[in-house]
C-alpha cells in the first residue's frame, strides 16, 4: 500500500487490522535456545526413535534448564518429529476351512521361522510342507529370504516332486510380493492366503515349526550358515524317513506318502522325497 500510494504506515496498519508493533518486531536469537537445540539435534540423531518427552529427560539430565514445554517448540521447529512408523494392511480375503488334502501334492504350506547364530546374526528358515503326507519338502536357510529367492527355492522343490496346485501361506511380504504371485500365475499354482493375524488358519505349517525348533533349532549351536543347512539337512531326513508322526498312523512321512501314491498309481503327485 505505502508503494503505490502515499499513505502513511500508521493508517495502512490501520486499514489491513495489523499492529505497528507486530509489523516492526525482529524476533532476537537467544544464545541459550542455540545451544539447546544444538544438542536436542545431537540427541536426536543418536536416538532417532525418541520424542520429544524422553529427549526432555535426556536434557535435563545434563543440566539443561528447561521446561517441556519449550523443548516441545525448539523440536518442532527443527522438525524433529518422529514419523509414526504405518501398519502394513494385509489382503482381504475370505476365511477358508482348513481342511485335509486327499494326495500328495494338492496343497502345500510355507512359513519363516526365525533363529540366530552363536554371533549373534539372524538365521531364516522357509519352511516348506506337504498337507497330505506332512512331509518337509524344503527347509530354507539364509540370512536373507526375498519373495525371488521363495520362487527359486519352489523351482528347485518342483524338480524333484513336481508342483502343487495350491500353495497356502500367511501374509507376510515375502509371500504377497510380484515375483511370488507371477510365478504362481505362470505355473498355475493357487496362492491361498490366510487372513492378517490368524496363524490357526495355517495350523499345519505352524505344527511342523512347533516340532522343528522343538527338536533341530533348539537342541543346536549353530556357529555358520553352512553348519546351520548340514544340521538341519540331516534332522529333515530323519523327519521324513525316521520321525513316526501320530496323526499319520505313527507312520513316518514318507511312508505315509509311499500309500499314497501306490493308492493313486495314475495321479501325476511327483516322487518321494527323502
Amino acid at each position: 500500500m505505502q508503494e503505490e500510494t502515499a499513505i502513511s504506515q500508521r493508517r495502512a496498519c490501520r486499514l489491513v487490522g495489523l499492529s505497528r508493533t507486530v509489523l516492526n518486531y525482529e524476533a532476537k536469537t537467544d544464545p541459550a535456545n542455540q545451544l539447546l537445540v544444538g544438542r536436542m539435534v545431537e540427541l536426536a540423531a543418536e536416538r532417532r526413535r525418541f520424542g520429544y518427552r524422553r529427549l526432555h529427560v535426556l536434557l535435563r539430565r545434563e543440566g539443561h534448564q528447561a521446561n517441556h514445554k519449550r523443548v516441545f517448540r525448539l523440536y518442532q521447529g527443527e522438525g524433529l518429529a518422529v514419523p509414526k512408523r504405518k501398519r502394513r494392511r494385509g489382503v482381504m480375503v475370505e476365511r477358508q476351512p482348513l481342511t485335509l488334502p486327499e494326495a500328495p501334492n494338492q496343497v502345500w504350506s510355507m512359513d519363516f521361522v526365525m533363529d540366530a547364530l552363536s554371533s549373534g546374526r539372524r538365521l531364516k528358515c522357509l519352511n516348506i510342507v506337504d498337507d497330505c503326507t506332512k512331509e518337509s519338502v524344503d527347509i530354507v536357510l539364509d540370512h536373507s529370504i526375498t519373495g525371488l529367492y521363495v520362487t527359486r527355492a519352489l523351482d528347485q522343490a518342483a524338480r524333484f516332486r513336481g508342483l502343487p496346485a495350491a500353495i497356502r501361506t500367511d501374509q507376510g511380504p515375502e509371500f504377497t510380493s510380484k515375483a511370488l504371485d507371477q510365478w504362481a500365475y505362470r505355473n498355475g499354482v493357487e496362492l491361498k492366503l490366510i487372513q492378517p493375524g490368524k496363524p490357526t488358519q495355517n495350523a499345519f505349517i505352524e505344527s511342523f515349526n512347533g516340532k522343528f525348533r522343538d527338536e533341530c533349532l533348539n537342541e543346536h549351536w549353530f556357529t555358520s550358515l553352512a553348519e546351520a543347512r548340514v544340521l538341519v539337512a540331516a534332522w529333515r531326513r530323519d523327519y521324513n524317513g525316521r520321525r513316526p508322526h501320530s496323526a499319520l498312523g505313527y507312520l513316518t512321512p514318507a511312508e505315509f506318502a509311499a500309500r499314497c501314491r501306490a493308492s493313486l498309481p495314475d495321479s501325476a503327485t511327483g516322487q518321494e522325497i527323502g
